[in-house]
């Protein structure tokens, strides 16, 4: 448990056997209201633990007044049905997170051309048609994780308590909340401890490619100019003194972007080749992940003029500047 003021946090954290460490979601108290930030996933493993957490500080399912989701992945949002079905409570999310949330029809189908037309302009060929026709991939959002409740959007940036910042990036619906008494930051997962955040291409919601990499950046630098004491993170350990561990991870970016410019420079031109360059088998087994980190750090670096790119056959090829 935390407390400082008049906050009481209690984090339920749910070990994980992969590089994630653990599935964060937190219990906040303050005032007359116990509200639920994210809420794990749909098993038995979240549910039990969400459950024992209530009860070791003398709660049941029945206090929790609201919960706020900092963005629309499985991980984060599995409980709500079942807690909502049981204990009708208003939930909160940012109002892009709304279409994936509910399975939009139409958002649905332009998630899955834009994933199609986006793959074959970066040359990935039969193999990236087959991951978008491939339920078992992210880009299929599917019917059974529908959100059955009613979401509200944030209307402004100040809820119960706390701030409310968007940082995009890892998602493009991705918001933080912030409580400026106790200087506590409960980020989703922006940073974490352990391993950096992926950001993740996605489609804007009129359909426009995100500048996931550039967002994220720019998303860490909001957090460090809050100066948090305490981050809250999704995944692994709660961060104390977050300062130098969120001057580290923009400090990457721009290292890792180098990297890339050292391996068009050596020929790989699109973005399906530099991404089997890099990742080996890893392209096949964790596709979505390698080309969002691949043609986020390619967008990155166009927008700083040092690379430029060209559309050959319908392939997008990339070349670096001679200046840069």
């Amino acid at each position: 448990m935390y407390k400082k003021n008049n906050m009481e946090v209690y984090p339920v954290m749910v070990p994980t056997s992969n590089k994630l460490a653990s599935i964060n979601f937190f219990l906040v108290k303050q005032a007359n209201s116990l509200t639920l930030i994210d809420a794990g996933l749909n098993n038995d493993d979240c549910w039990n633990a969400l459950q024992l957490t209530l009860k070791d500080h003398d709660y049941t399912l029945t206090d929790i007044t609201g919960i706020l989701l900092t963005h629309n992945h499985i991980d984060h949002i599995g409980l709500v049905n079942r807690i909502v079905s049981t204990h009708s409570i208003p939930v909160y999310a940012h109002p892009y997170a709304k279409l994936i949330l509910k399975r939009d029809t139409q958002y649905m189908k332009m998630r899955i051309e834009f994933f199609r037309k986006l793959y074959q302009e970066m040359g990935c060929g039969e193999f990236g048609d087959k991951q978008v026709d491939d339920a078992r991939n992210p880009i299929i959002l599917r019917e059974n994780k529908t959100i059955h409740c009613e979401i509200q959007e944030f209307t402004n940036n100040h809820l119960i308590g706390f701030d409310i910042f968007e940082i995009p990036g890892h998602t493009p619906d991705q918001v933080a909340f912030y409580n400026k008494e106790c200087k506590w930051l409960f980020a989703g997962d922006l940073l974490m401890q352990h391993i950096p955040s992926n950001a993740m291409v996605e489609p804007n919601y009129d359909g426009t490619r995100t500048k996931s990499l550039v967002q994220q950046k720019q998303s860490l630098e909001k957090c460090l100019s809050l100066n948090s004491e305490l981050v809250f993170s999704g995944h692994g350990s709660t961060i104390e003194n977050p300062v130098d561990l969120l001057k580290e991870r923009i400090k990457e970016i721009d290292e890792k972007a180098n990297k890339y410019i050292n391996i068009i420079q050596s020929g790989n031109s699109t973005a399906s080749g530099i991404a089997q360059f890099v990742y080996k088998e890893k392209y096949e087994q964790q596709f979505f992940n390698t080309m969002s980190k691949v043609i986020g750090y390619l967008d990155y670096l166009e927008l700083q003029g040092k690379i430029t790119k060209e559309m050959e056959k319908g392939i997008w090829h990339y070349y670096c500047r001679e200046w840069s």
